[in-house]
């Protein structure tokens, strides 16, 4: 692509953190938040807007935004309610597209949805795009129904969903504080798998597939190691200081995600464990000797 993009970024820390690994001379960037940041915060022209409420989007339809070429959704719900989560995800995302100027979605080249890995019930085998979700959980629903209006809306090719699995990273470290602690129990025994992605390798994700020349319908993002949930507490555990976690019964969880496709298609982690990523978090803690950031 020679020409410059126009970038829609609807959400939070995920689309900056997005925005900041784009090259400014080729993608210029609009941001969408419910309480919008001072201007040009990040370099993304941030303007005041909520998903629940179509009259607040409306401004998209002037001629001013005409040329959105990509977008990136990735907003979060306020609540974890069944009437939030489907007001953001299968209304919100239609009616951001049936937002944008006249021939907006003739116009749209990407547009990545940023889902959950939530849509896969516990297991203990490999889980990978091919298999089938589990929408018994209203979360789940709502984030399958977004997925089903994207590529209703699209045309092939336009629209492409990105699972993640847990977030950590700078701001994203509430798991290891209770850890060190003492507050936080691991699952004990069998059937609880954890799998993370450092925020930097999610939102280089969000990138490469904003660019990709021919991308599939579907990714996960996640790292290349999933780890028993009590291995991986363990290990946070040892990392911040804190004492070995209890055991506590509970019904299996997680599962084994596989990146496989992800990384076929030219990604690649920075950050492939967690140990070793939230190793890089937590000596932020140690060098500065302040508490760990929430």
């Amino acid at each position: 692509m020679t020409d410059r993009n126009t970038l829609l970024l609807v959400g939070g820390d995920l689309c900056a953190r997005v925005a900041g690994m784009l090259d400014p001379a080729r993608w210029r960037c609009i941001g969408l938040r419910r309480r919008a940041p001072p201007a040009g915060d990040g370099g993304i022209a941030w303007h005041a807007a909520d998903l629940r409420h179509r009259e607040s989007l409306s401004f998209l339809g002037a001629p001013e935004f005409s040329g959105i070429t990509h977008i990136l959704y990735a907003p979060s719900p306020d609540t974890r309610t069944m009437t939030d989560y489907a007001e953001v995800y299968p209304s919100g995302l239609p009616r951001l597209l049936d937002s944008l100027a006249p021939g907006g979605l003739e116009r749209l080249r990407r547009c990545v949805l940023v889902g959950s890995s939530a849509v896969w019930g516990p297991s203990d085998h490999w889980v990978d795009e091919d298999t089938p979700p589990d929408n018994t959980d209203f979360r789940a629903r709502a984030l399958l129904g977004a997925e089903a209006a994207l590529h209703a809306a699209l045309r092939p090719g336009v629209g492409v969903v990105l699972r993640l699995s847990g977030l950590y990273g700078p701001g994203r470290l509430r798991l290891a504080e209770g850890l060190r602690a003492g507050t936080i129990a691991a699952p004990g025994g069998p059937g609880h798998w954890a799998n993370r992605i450092h925020i930097d390798d999610a939102a280089r994700a969000c990138a490469h597939l904003l660019s990709m020349a021919d991308p599939g319908p579907l990714y996960i993002g996640t790292d290349d190691r999933p780890l028993p949930t009590a291995e991986l507490y363990d290990a946070i555990a040892r990392l911040a200081g804190g004492p070995p976690p209890t055991r506590q019964a509970r019904p299996a969880s997680g599962k084994r995600l596989s990146n496989a496709r992800l990384r076929a298609s030219g990604w690649t982690p920075a950050w492939p464990n967690a140990p070793d990523g939230y190793a890089a978090c937590l000596a932020g803690w140690a060098a500065h000797r302040l508490p760990p950031p929430s």
